[in-house]
C-alpha cells in the first residue's frame, strides 16, 4: 500500500533535496505503507517523486523537536503553529528518496481529483 502526501511546495522539494530527512504529521497512516508519493500543493500542484520510510515515532510536538530540529527543515515558531494544541505528534524518518524525472498530474491519475487535507492511499503511481 502507498499513500499520497500533501506537503508544501518549499518543504517538498527540501525531502527531494536530501536536506529534510523528517516529515512531521499530526496523523499517520493506519497501514503498513511502502511507498510516500509527495504532492507538491499549490501553486505547483504536482506529484514530483516519492519515499519510503524507514519509521514513523510518535511523541509530544516539544519532544519531536527536541529530537528532530536540526534534520526538519522548519522553523521552531512554524513547527509550534503547526502542533497547536496537539498534545501528540508524528516524524516520518525518511529513508529514501526519488524524484520523478518529470513531476506527474494528479488530474491525469486520479479520477475526480481533490488534493487530500492530510494524506490518501493510493495503488503505485
Amino acid at each position: 500500500m502507498n499513500v499520497l502526501l500533501s506537503i508544501k511546495p518549499k518543504y517538498a522539494n527540501a525531502i527531494l533535496a536530501g536536506e529534510k530527512l523528517v516529515e512531521f504529521r499530526k496523523l499517520v497512516f493506519k497501514r503498513e505503507i511502502e511507498r510516500v508519493y509527495i504532492y507538491s500543493s499549490s501553486p505547483e500542484q504536482r506529484i514530483i517523486g516519492y519515499f519510503t520510510i524507514e519509521d514513523i515515532i510518535s511523541d509530544t510536538p516539544v519532544e519531536l523537536w527536541k529530537q528532530f530540529s536540526k534534520v526538519g527543515s522548519i522553523a521552531k515558531e512554524d513547527f509550534f503553529e503547526y502542533f497547536a494544541n496537539k498534545e501528540v505528534g508524528y516524524s516520518i524518518k525518511i529513508k529514501s528518496v526519488n524524484r520523478f524525472r518529470k513531476s506527474k498530474n494528479p488530474k491525469e491519475i486520479f479520477k475526480n481529483f481533490v488534493p487530500p487535507q492530510s494524506y490518501m492511499y493510493c495503488d503505485e503511481i
